[in-house]
Protein backbone atom coordinates (compact mmCIF):
# COMPACT_ATOMS: atom_id res chain seq x y z
CA UNK A 1 0.00 0.00 0.00
CA UNK A 2 1.17 3.38 -0.99
CA UNK A 3 -0.39 6.16 0.97
CA UNK A 4 -0.22 9.76 -1.57
CA UNK A 5 -0.57 12.95 -0.15
CA UNK A 6 -0.79 16.39 -2.32
CA UNK A 7 0.44 19.53 -2.45
CA UNK A 8 -2.72 22.16 -2.52
CA UNK A 9 -1.88 25.10 -5.32
CA UNK A 10 -1.63 27.65 -2.01
CA UNK A 11 1.47 25.80 -0.72
CA UNK A 12 3.01 25.66 -4.73
CA UNK A 13 6.52 27.05 -5.32
CA UNK A 14 8.52 27.77 -8.20
CA UNK A 15 11.17 25.69 -8.58
CA UNK A 16 9.21 22.51 -7.32
CA UNK A 17 10.59 19.22 -8.16
CA UNK A 18 9.49 15.90 -8.45
CA UNK A 19 10.38 12.38 -9.88
CA UNK A 20 9.68 8.49 -10.25
CA UNK A 21 12.15 5.73 -11.67
CA UNK A 22 9.91 3.47 -13.80
CA UNK A 23 11.01 -0.02 -15.52
CA UNK A 24 9.80 -0.60 -18.81
CA UNK A 25 7.86 -4.13 -19.17
CA UNK A 26 6.91 -6.16 -21.95
CA UNK A 27 3.90 -6.39 -19.69
CA UNK A 28 3.05 -2.93 -20.09
CA UNK A 29 3.77 -3.14 -23.72
CA UNK A 30 0.47 -5.57 -23.98
CA UNK A 31 -1.47 -3.52 -21.32
CA UNK A 32 -0.89 -0.37 -23.51
CA UNK A 33 -1.83 -2.35 -26.56
CA UNK A 34 -5.03 -3.64 -25.04
CA UNK A 35 -6.43 -0.54 -23.46
CA UNK A 36 -5.25 1.60 -26.37
CA UNK A 37 -6.48 -0.33 -29.17
CA UNK A 38 -2.55 0.58 -30.59
CA UNK A 39 -1.47 -2.63 -31.99
CA UNK A 40 1.17 -1.87 -33.57
CA UNK A 41 3.84 -4.77 -33.30
CA UNK A 42 6.45 -2.79 -33.31
CA UNK A 43 5.91 -2.25 -29.62
CA UNK A 44 4.94 -6.44 -28.82
CA UNK A 45 7.59 -8.96 -27.86
CA UNK A 46 7.65 -11.81 -30.28
CA UNK A 47 6.61 -10.38 -33.23
CA UNK A 48 8.34 -9.96 -36.10
CA UNK A 49 8.28 -5.74 -36.88
CA UNK A 50 10.23 -5.47 -40.33
CA UNK A 51 9.76 -9.09 -42.04
CA UNK A 52 12.66 -10.52 -41.63
CA UNK A 53 11.49 -13.66 -40.18
CA UNK A 54 12.65 -13.08 -36.84
CA UNK A 55 11.80 -11.76 -33.32
CA UNK A 56 12.78 -8.30 -33.05
CA UNK A 57 13.15 -6.40 -29.88
CA UNK A 58 10.15 -3.99 -29.02
CA UNK A 59 10.27 -0.10 -28.33
CA UNK A 60 8.11 1.41 -25.83
CA UNK A 61 5.56 2.66 -27.72
CA UNK A 62 6.11 6.77 -27.04
CA UNK A 63 2.67 7.56 -25.90
CA UNK A 64 3.03 4.94 -23.13
CA UNK A 65 6.26 6.85 -22.06
CA UNK A 66 4.71 10.03 -22.39
CA UNK A 67 1.83 8.47 -20.17
CA UNK A 68 4.22 8.15 -16.93
CA UNK A 69 3.98 12.47 -16.62
CA UNK A 70 0.70 11.69 -14.94
CA UNK A 71 1.99 9.52 -12.90
CA UNK A 72 4.28 11.81 -11.30
CA UNK A 73 1.55 14.94 -11.76
CA UNK A 74 -1.39 13.23 -10.35
CA UNK A 75 0.53 11.16 -7.54
CA UNK A 76 3.12 13.41 -6.47
CA UNK A 77 3.12 17.39 -7.35
CA UNK A 78 0.97 18.68 -6.82
CA UNK A 79 -0.72 15.28 -6.33
CA UNK A 80 -3.96 13.58 -6.14
CA UNK A 81 -7.13 15.86 -6.92
CA UNK A 82 -5.08 17.33 -9.62
CA UNK A 83 -6.65 17.57 -13.38
CA UNK A 84 -4.61 17.99 -16.56
CA UNK A 85 -5.14 21.35 -18.81
CA UNK A 86 -2.95 20.39 -21.40
CA UNK A 87 0.67 18.93 -22.06
CA UNK A 88 2.75 19.73 -25.22
CA UNK A 89 5.40 16.90 -26.41
CA UNK A 90 8.13 16.43 -28.12
CA UNK A 91 9.83 12.81 -28.87
CA UNK A 92 13.71 12.80 -28.78
CA UNK A 93 14.55 9.12 -28.32
CA UNK A 94 13.21 5.56 -27.75
CA UNK A 95 12.77 2.91 -24.66
CA UNK A 96 12.53 -0.54 -24.72
CA UNK A 97 11.77 -3.19 -22.65
CA UNK A 98 14.46 -3.67 -19.20
CA UNK A 99 15.12 0.40 -19.57
CA UNK A 100 14.63 2.39 -16.70
CA UNK A 101 13.27 5.71 -16.80
CA UNK A 102 13.42 8.80 -15.07
CA UNK A 103 10.81 11.15 -14.96
CA UNK A 104 10.53 14.38 -14.07
CA UNK A 105 8.56 17.70 -13.63
CA UNK A 106 9.48 21.05 -12.53
CA UNK A 107 7.32 23.50 -11.36
CA UNK A 108 8.01 26.77 -13.78
CA UNK A 109 5.21 28.76 -13.09
CA UNK A 110 1.61 30.03 -11.24
CA UNK A 111 -1.02 31.37 -12.81
CA UNK A 112 -4.99 32.62 -11.91
CA UNK A 113 -7.46 29.49 -11.54
CA UNK A 114 -4.80 27.75 -9.85
CA UNK A 115 -2.95 26.23 -12.82
CA UNK A 116 0.39 25.43 -12.52
CA UNK A 117 3.19 25.37 -15.25
CA UNK A 118 5.16 22.64 -15.50
CA UNK A 119 8.29 21.43 -17.64
CA UNK A 120 8.48 17.76 -18.14
CA UNK A 121 11.12 14.79 -19.10
CA UNK A 122 11.72 11.47 -19.27
CA UNK A 123 15.47 10.63 -19.39
CA UNK A 124 16.74 7.26 -20.57
CA UNK A 125 19.37 4.65 -18.60
CA UNK A 126 21.83 6.74 -20.36
CA UNK A 127 20.26 10.22 -18.78
CA UNK A 128 19.49 11.49 -22.11
CA UNK A 129 15.59 13.01 -22.92
CA UNK A 130 13.53 10.74 -24.80
CA UNK A 131 10.38 12.63 -24.64
CA UNK A 132 10.30 16.22 -23.28
CA UNK A 133 7.40 19.04 -22.85
CA UNK A 134 5.26 21.18 -21.38
CA UNK A 135 2.45 20.61 -18.71
CA UNK A 136 -0.85 22.92 -17.18
CA UNK A 137 -2.67 21.06 -14.48
CA UNK A 138 -5.27 22.63 -12.49
CA UNK A 139 -3.99 22.30 -8.99
CA UNK A 140 -6.00 21.10 -6.03
CA UNK A 141 -7.51 23.60 -3.76
CA UNK A 142 -7.16 21.46 -0.65
CA UNK A 143 -5.00 18.63 0.63
CA UNK A 144 -5.96 15.25 -0.11
CA UNK A 145 -4.46 12.08 0.82
CA UNK A 146 -4.91 8.87 -1.07
CA UNK A 147 -3.79 5.07 -0.86
CA UNK A 148 -4.09 2.26 -3.17
CA UNK A 149 -4.63 -0.71 -1.55
CA UNK A 150 -8.14 -1.33 -3.33
CA UNK A 151 -6.30 -1.13 -6.43
CA UNK A 152 -7.38 -3.71 -8.57
CA UNK A 153 -3.86 -5.30 -10.29
CA UNK A 154 -3.87 -6.67 -13.72
CA UNK A 155 -2.65 -10.26 -14.43
CA UNK A 156 -1.46 -10.54 -18.12
CA UNK A 157 -2.25 -13.41 -19.68
CA UNK A 158 1.31 -14.04 -20.94
CA UNK A 159 3.11 -17.27 -20.89
CA UNK A 160 7.26 -16.71 -20.21
CA UNK A 161 7.70 -20.08 -18.48
CA UNK A 162 6.63 -21.80 -21.77
CA UNK A 163 8.88 -19.56 -24.11
CA UNK A 164 12.08 -19.97 -22.19
CA UNK A 165 11.16 -23.79 -22.59
CA UNK A 166 11.17 -23.46 -26.28
CA UNK A 167 14.14 -21.08 -25.96
CA UNK A 168 16.57 -23.95 -24.16
CA UNK A 169 14.69 -26.83 -26.08
CA UNK A 170 14.74 -25.63 -30.23
CA UNK A 171 19.04 -25.86 -30.01
CA UNK A 172 18.77 -29.72 -29.09
CA UNK A 173 18.69 -32.41 -32.20
CA UNK A 174 14.42 -33.11 -33.02
CA UNK A 175 13.24 -36.52 -31.42
CA UNK A 176 12.24 -38.71 -33.52
CA UNK A 177 8.74 -39.22 -32.66
CA UNK A 178 6.00 -41.33 -33.57
CA UNK A 179 2.73 -39.76 -33.88
CA UNK A 180 -0.14 -42.08 -33.71
CA UNK A 181 -3.21 -41.30 -35.95
CA UNK A 182 -2.31 -37.24 -36.61
CA UNK A 183 -6.02 -37.13 -38.66
CA UNK A 184 -7.54 -34.28 -37.16
CA UNK A 185 -6.42 -30.28 -37.89
CA UNK A 186 -5.15 -30.17 -34.50
CA UNK A 187 -3.16 -33.06 -34.29
CA UNK A 188 -1.58 -32.85 -37.55
CA UNK A 189 -0.60 -29.03 -37.04
CA UNK A 190 0.84 -29.75 -33.62
CA UNK A 191 2.99 -32.12 -35.13
CA UNK A 192 3.83 -30.42 -38.20
CA UNK A 193 4.01 -27.05 -36.28
CA UNK A 194 6.71 -28.53 -33.95
CA UNK A 195 8.20 -30.04 -36.56
CA UNK A 196 9.13 -26.51 -38.05
CA UNK A 197 10.53 -25.87 -34.28
CA UNK A 198 12.86 -28.69 -34.93
CA UNK A 199 11.86 -30.18 -31.58
CA UNK A 200 10.35 -33.40 -32.90
CA UNK A 201 11.08 -35.37 -36.47
CA UNK A 202 7.40 -37.20 -36.95
CA UNK A 203 6.92 -40.33 -38.01
CA UNK A 204 3.05 -40.37 -38.90
CA UNK A 205 0.95 -43.41 -38.29
CA UNK A 206 -2.26 -43.48 -39.79
CA UNK A 207 -4.83 -43.05 -42.67
CA UNK A 208 -2.83 -42.01 -45.62
CA UNK A 209 -5.58 -40.21 -47.26
CA UNK A 210 -7.57 -38.59 -44.56
CA UNK A 211 -3.91 -37.33 -42.91
CA UNK A 212 -3.19 -35.65 -46.98
CA UNK A 213 -6.65 -34.17 -47.14
CA UNK A 214 -5.92 -32.66 -43.74
CA UNK A 215 -2.33 -31.35 -44.93
CA UNK A 216 -3.93 -29.77 -47.57
CA UNK A 217 -6.88 -28.15 -45.64
CA UNK A 218 -4.52 -26.48 -43.13
CA UNK A 219 -1.65 -25.49 -45.61
CA UNK A 220 1.09 -28.17 -44.10
CA UNK A 221 3.57 -29.27 -45.96
CA UNK A 222 4.29 -33.00 -45.59
CA UNK A 223 7.34 -33.39 -48.06
CA UNK A 224 10.03 -34.95 -46.32
CA UNK A 225 7.79 -36.48 -43.53
CA UNK A 226 7.90 -40.37 -43.31
CA UNK A 227 3.95 -41.47 -43.33
CA UNK A 228 2.83 -45.10 -42.40
CA UNK A 229 -0.25 -45.84 -44.06
CA UNK A 230 -2.38 -47.46 -41.11
CA UNK A 231 -6.16 -46.73 -40.90
CA UNK A 232 -6.83 -48.58 -38.27
CA UNK A 233 -6.40 -47.36 -34.43
CA UNK A 234 -5.37 -49.92 -33.17
CA UNK A 235 -2.82 -51.27 -35.20
CA UNK A 236 -1.38 -47.86 -35.68
CA UNK A 237 -0.80 -47.59 -31.75
CA UNK A 238 1.02 -50.68 -31.79
CA UNK A 239 2.80 -49.87 -34.90
CA UNK A 240 3.98 -46.51 -32.72
CA UNK A 241 5.13 -48.85 -29.81
CA UNK A 242 7.34 -51.28 -31.96
CA UNK A 243 8.98 -48.02 -33.79
CA UNK A 244 10.31 -47.40 -29.97
CA UNK A 245 11.64 -51.02 -29.61
CA UNK A 246 13.19 -50.76 -33.06
CA UNK A 247 14.90 -47.36 -32.48
CA UNK A 248 13.05 -45.60 -35.15
CA UNK A 249 11.45 -43.24 -32.71
CA UNK A 250 12.59 -42.04 -29.84
CA UNK A 251 9.57 -40.52 -28.19
CA UNK A 252 5.79 -41.38 -28.69
CA UNK A 253 2.90 -38.73 -29.52
CA UNK A 254 -1.00 -39.45 -29.29
CA UNK A 255 -2.89 -37.59 -32.47
CA UNK A 256 -6.88 -38.11 -33.33
CA UNK A 257 -7.22 -41.28 -30.99
CA UNK A 258 -8.59 -42.31 -27.11
CA UNK A 259 -6.20 -42.41 -25.00
CA UNK A 260 -7.02 -45.67 -23.76
CA UNK A 261 -6.32 -47.46 -27.03
CA UNK A 262 -2.55 -45.69 -27.27
CA UNK A 263 -1.83 -46.55 -23.67
CA UNK A 264 -3.02 -50.34 -23.63
CA UNK A 265 -0.20 -51.12 -26.22
CA UNK A 266 1.91 -48.91 -23.72
CA UNK A 267 1.55 -50.79 -20.73
CA UNK A 268 1.54 -54.30 -22.32
CA UNK A 269 3.54 -56.33 -19.64
CA UNK A 270 4.94 -58.01 -23.06
CA UNK A 271 6.26 -55.80 -26.14
CA UNK A 272 5.00 -52.87 -24.26
CA UNK A 273 6.88 -49.65 -22.67
CA UNK A 274 6.85 -50.50 -19.17
CA UNK A 275 9.71 -49.90 -16.66
CA UNK A 276 10.06 -51.01 -13.16
CA UNK A 277 8.35 -46.95 -12.47
CA UNK A 278 5.05 -47.06 -12.56
CA UNK A 279 3.27 -45.25 -15.28
CA UNK A 280 1.59 -41.33 -14.52
CA UNK A 281 1.08 -38.27 -16.05
CA UNK A 282 2.34 -34.95 -15.33
CA UNK A 283 1.08 -31.85 -16.34
CA UNK A 284 3.35 -28.72 -16.64
CA UNK A 285 1.74 -25.41 -16.29
CA UNK A 286 2.53 -22.07 -17.40
CA UNK A 287 0.14 -19.42 -15.05
CA UNK A 288 0.04 -15.64 -15.24
CA UNK A 289 0.81 -14.07 -12.80
CA UNK A 290 3.56 -16.93 -11.26
CA UNK A 291 6.75 -16.33 -11.56
CA UNK A 292 7.65 -20.52 -11.85
CA UNK A 293 6.03 -23.40 -13.88
CA UNK A 294 3.72 -25.55 -11.68
CA UNK A 295 3.68 -29.10 -12.34
CA UNK A 296 0.62 -31.31 -11.22
CA UNK A 297 0.55 -34.99 -10.75
CA UNK A 298 -1.07 -37.40 -11.54
CA UNK A 299 -4.43 -36.07 -13.58
CA UNK A 300 -4.94 -38.05 -16.09
CA UNK A 301 -3.75 -41.98 -15.75
CA UNK A 302 -3.87 -43.20 -12.30
CA UNK A 303 -7.39 -43.32 -10.82
CA UNK A 304 -6.97 -44.00 -6.87
CA UNK A 305 -3.35 -44.31 -6.50
CA UNK A 306 -2.40 -46.10 -3.45
CA UNK A 307 0.86 -45.05 -1.05
CA UNK A 308 3.20 -47.17 -3.10
CA UNK A 309 1.90 -45.81 -6.79
CA UNK A 310 2.08 -42.03 -5.43
CA UNK A 311 6.01 -42.87 -4.52
CA UNK A 312 6.19 -43.36 -8.54
CA UNK A 313 4.37 -40.48 -8.97
CA UNK A 314 6.30 -37.97 -6.87
CA UNK A 315 9.49 -39.07 -8.35
CA UNK A 316 8.47 -39.30 -11.78
CA UNK A 317 7.28 -35.73 -11.49
CA UNK A 318 10.56 -34.58 -9.73
CA UNK A 319 12.71 -35.83 -12.44
CA UNK A 320 10.44 -33.95 -14.95
CA UNK A 321 11.43 -30.98 -13.09
CA UNK A 322 15.12 -31.76 -12.83
CA UNK A 323 14.86 -32.18 -16.74
CA UNK A 324 13.29 -28.55 -17.08
CA UNK A 325 16.03 -26.98 -15.34
CA UNK A 326 14.69 -26.72 -11.89
CA UNK A 327 17.34 -27.37 -9.50
CA UNK A 328 15.81 -28.80 -6.38
CA UNK A 329 12.14 -29.24 -6.90
CA UNK A 330 10.23 -28.70 -3.96
CA UNK A 331 6.81 -31.05 -4.18
CA UNK A 332 3.47 -30.24 -2.08
CA UNK A 333 1.65 -33.52 -1.75
CA UNK A 334 -2.06 -32.29 -1.37
CA UNK A 335 -5.19 -32.94 0.44
CA UNK A 336 -8.27 -31.31 2.23
CA UNK A 337 -5.94 -29.87 4.81
CA UNK A 338 -2.64 -29.30 6.29
CA UNK A 339 -2.90 -31.19 9.18
CA UNK A 340 -2.84 -35.60 9.75
CA UNK A 341 -5.90 -36.52 9.86
CA UNK A 342 -6.40 -40.69 10.13
CA UNK A 343 -9.64 -40.09 8.90
CA UNK A 344 -8.40 -38.55 5.82
CA UNK A 345 -6.07 -40.90 3.81
CA UNK A 346 -4.59 -38.67 1.66
CA UNK A 347 -2.78 -36.73 4.69
CA UNK A 348 -1.49 -40.33 5.87
CA UNK A 349 -0.03 -40.97 2.44
CA UNK A 350 1.44 -37.18 2.43
CA UNK A 351 2.90 -37.42 5.48
CA UNK A 352 4.69 -40.96 4.76
CA UNK A 353 5.78 -39.09 0.89
CA UNK A 354 7.02 -36.44 3.16
CA UNK A 355 9.42 -39.30 5.49
CA UNK A 356 10.20 -41.19 2.66
CA UNK A 357 11.85 -38.16 0.89
CA UNK A 358 13.57 -37.09 4.35
CA UNK A 359 15.64 -40.73 4.08
CA UNK A 360 16.35 -40.49 0.69
CA UNK A 361 13.92 -43.00 -0.81
CA UNK A 362 12.32 -40.52 -2.98
CA UNK A 363 15.29 -38.49 -4.65
CA UNK A 364 16.17 -34.97 -5.99
CA UNK A 365 13.64 -32.51 -4.62
CA UNK A 366 11.88 -31.64 -1.29
CA UNK A 367 8.58 -33.25 -0.17
CA UNK A 368 6.47 -32.02 2.43
CA UNK A 369 2.31 -32.92 3.49
CA UNK A 370 0.40 -32.96 3.79
CA UNK A 371 0.05 -29.38 2.63
CA UNK A 372 -3.71 -27.74 1.40
CA UNK A 373 -3.66 -26.02 -2.04
CA UNK A 374 -3.60 -22.26 -0.33
CA UNK A 375 -0.53 -22.66 1.56
CA UNK A 376 1.00 -25.21 -0.86
CA UNK A 377 1.38 -21.99 -3.32
CA UNK A 378 0.94 -18.80 -1.37
CA UNK A 379 3.47 -17.54 1.23
CA UNK A 380 0.93 -15.35 3.26
CA UNK A 381 -1.62 -18.42 3.61
CA UNK A 382 1.03 -20.78 4.66
CA UNK A 383 2.36 -18.04 7.15
CA UNK A 384 -1.54 -17.36 8.33
CA UNK A 385 -1.72 -21.19 9.02
CA UNK A 386 1.85 -20.88 11.00
CA UNK A 387 3.11 -24.05 8.55
CA UNK A 388 7.03 -23.24 8.55
CA UNK A 389 8.62 -25.21 5.63
CA UNK A 390 10.35 -24.64 2.59
CA UNK A 391 8.09 -26.15 0.28
CA UNK A 392 5.09 -24.00 1.55
CA UNK A 393 4.09 -21.38 -0.07
CA UNK A 394 6.89 -22.43 -3.09
CA UNK A 395 5.73 -25.67 -4.40
CA UNK A 396 6.96 -26.41 -7.54
CA UNK A 397 5.32 -29.42 -7.78
CA UNK A 398 1.57 -30.60 -6.83
CA UNK A 399 0.55 -34.29 -6.25
CA UNK A 400 -2.98 -34.64 -5.79
CA UNK A 401 -4.59 -37.47 -3.75
CA UNK A 402 -6.76 -38.72 -6.80
CA UNK A 403 -7.30 -38.27 -10.24
CA UNK A 404 -10.49 -36.41 -9.75
CA UNK A 405 -8.90 -33.97 -7.71
CA UNK A 406 -6.20 -33.80 -10.48
CA UNK A 407 -8.03 -32.92 -13.28
CA UNK A 408 -10.69 -30.53 -11.68
CA UNK A 409 -7.41 -28.81 -10.55
CA UNK A 410 -5.53 -28.60 -14.29
CA UNK A 411 -8.52 -27.82 -16.13
CA UNK A 412 -9.42 -25.18 -13.30
CA UNK A 413 -5.78 -23.71 -13.94
CA UNK A 414 -6.06 -23.40 -17.62
CA UNK A 415 -9.68 -22.26 -17.99
CA UNK A 416 -9.77 -19.73 -15.03
CA UNK A 417 -6.32 -18.77 -14.30
CA UNK A 418 -5.69 -19.13 -18.38
CA UNK A 419 -2.70 -21.40 -17.70
CA UNK A 420 -0.98 -22.90 -20.46
CA UNK A 421 -0.88 -26.83 -19.79
CA UNK A 422 1.52 -28.99 -21.71
CA UNK A 423 2.45 -32.86 -20.54
CA UNK A 424 4.42 -36.00 -20.42
CA UNK A 425 3.56 -39.76 -19.83
CA UNK A 426 6.55 -40.66 -17.28
CA UNK A 427 7.92 -43.97 -15.79
CA UNK A 428 8.01 -45.32 -19.64
CA UNK A 429 10.87 -46.32 -21.98
CA UNK A 430 10.45 -43.06 -23.91
CA UNK A 431 8.52 -39.83 -23.22
CA UNK A 432 4.59 -39.78 -24.16
CA UNK A 433 3.15 -36.90 -24.78
CA UNK A 434 -0.50 -37.09 -24.86
CA UNK A 435 -1.98 -34.19 -26.49
CA UNK A 436 -5.90 -32.90 -25.42
CA UNK A 437 -8.08 -31.64 -28.52
CA UNK A 438 -8.38 -28.32 -26.62
CA UNK A 439 -4.46 -27.78 -26.36
CA UNK A 440 -3.78 -24.80 -28.85
CA UNK A 441 -0.77 -24.58 -30.56
CA UNK A 442 1.71 -23.20 -27.59
CA UNK A 443 0.32 -26.14 -25.62
CA UNK A 444 1.26 -28.53 -28.65
CA UNK A 445 4.44 -27.01 -29.03
CA UNK A 446 4.91 -26.64 -25.34
CA UNK A 447 4.70 -30.53 -24.63
CA UNK A 448 7.14 -31.52 -27.54
CA UNK A 449 9.39 -29.20 -26.00
CA UNK A 450 9.27 -30.93 -22.14
CA UNK A 451 9.59 -34.37 -23.91
CA UNK A 452 12.73 -32.83 -25.27
CA UNK A 453 14.27 -31.49 -22.48
CA UNK A 454 13.81 -34.65 -20.91
CA UNK A 455 14.55 -37.04 -23.39
CA UNK A 456 18.40 -34.84 -23.26
CA UNK A 457 18.09 -35.35 -19.66
CA UNK A 458 18.27 -38.97 -19.58
CA UNK A 459 21.06 -39.19 -21.74
CA UNK A 460 23.36 -37.81 -18.74
CA UNK A 461 25.10 -39.77 -16.96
Amino acid sequence: MTLYINTPYDELAVGMQAEIKRLCRAEDFFVFANSSGNHNPVHLPHEDHDGDGLDDEPMAPSMWVASLFSAVLGNMLPGPGSLYRQQTLRFLGRAKAGDELTVKVHLTELKPDRIACFDTWVEGPDGNRIVEGEAEVIAPAKTVMFNDEDLPGLTVRRHVHFDHLLGLAEPLDPIPTAVVAPEEEQALGGAVLAAQHTLIRPILIGDREKIADIARSIGADLTGIELIDEPDHDAAAAMGVQLIHEGRAKALMKGHLHTNVLLRHVVKRTGGLRTTRRLSHVFVMDTPGLDHLLLVTDAAINIAPTLEEKVDITQNAIDLALALGIEEPKVGVLSAVETVNPAIPSTLDAAVLSKMAERGQIKGGIVDGPLAMDNAVDVEAAKTKGIHSLVAGHADILVVPNMEAGNMLAKELTFVAHAEAGGLVMGALCPIILTSRADDDKARLASCAIAALYHEWRKRP
